[in-house]
């Protein structure tokens, strides 16, 4: 899921700098302090989860966690995130700094917006009811991933085109395997730390 450094062109780099911005801002505007514990630990969960590659033919793919940061967290998911992407460009090479925008919002920007649909569901109901409803989040949030990689790649030249396919197509079975991990994630949530999901107003999140 990672676009490296000087694959991309100038447009798309730029462009993904300044959503990345205007998501982050929104971001930290939206994390209260009593939900940075949970962004720390979601931050270090796909930090450890994307740096364990699995090789599938000239790709390789990786679980990201994304879903679970954005029913969780909602719109700090971008800070969160964007911490984790950081420390692996810096540290490890993944990626990189030039594409540091686009990667942040190939990777926040779903998570967010699957936020914004489905956690509302997570706290009604049984646990269970939770998390049926966080697996199918994890699990498009992991789609609508790959497919703005792919989008990402597509814009930048006709010469990206079967790579872009490369990028969906891979990441099926990992689509599968997020979507179990999100759902037991969000039932554990539900059954120990149902606070979670209410807002700071008492409210459904």
């Amino acid at each position: 899921m990672h676009i490296v450094d000087g694959a991309l062109s100038n447009p798309v780099v730029i462009g993904g700098a300044v959503a990345a911005v205007g998501g982050l801002a929104l971001g930290l505007r939206s994390l209260p302090l009593e939900r940075i514990p949970a962004a720390g630990v979601l931050s270090a969960s796909f930090f450890v989860a994307s740096l364990i590659h699995v090789p599938i033919g000239p790709s390789s793919v990786h679980l990201i966690l994304n879903g679970l940061a954005g029913l969780v967290l909602g719109w700090a998911a971008f800070p969160a995130l964007f911490v984790g992407l950081l420390l692996q460009a810096v540290f490890f090479g993944f990626g990189g700094l030039t594409v540091l925008g686009v990667n942040t919002v190939n990777i926040a920007l779903p998570a967010v917006l699957v936020g914004m649909a489905i956690r509302p569901l997570l706290a009604r109901g049984s646990p269970l009811y939770g998390a049926i409803w966080g697996g199918i989040g994890g699990g498009l949030a992991i789609a609508a991933t790959t497919l703005a990689v792919a989008f990402s790649l597509m814009l930048s030249g006709d010469e990206f085109v079967v790579a872009a396919k490369l990028v969906f197509f891979a990441h099926i079975p990992v689509m599968g395997i997020e979507a179990v991990l999100t759902g037991a994630a969000i039932f554990l949530a539900r059954r120990v730390k149902p606070e979670l999901f209410i807002d700071v107003k008492g409210r459904l999140a």
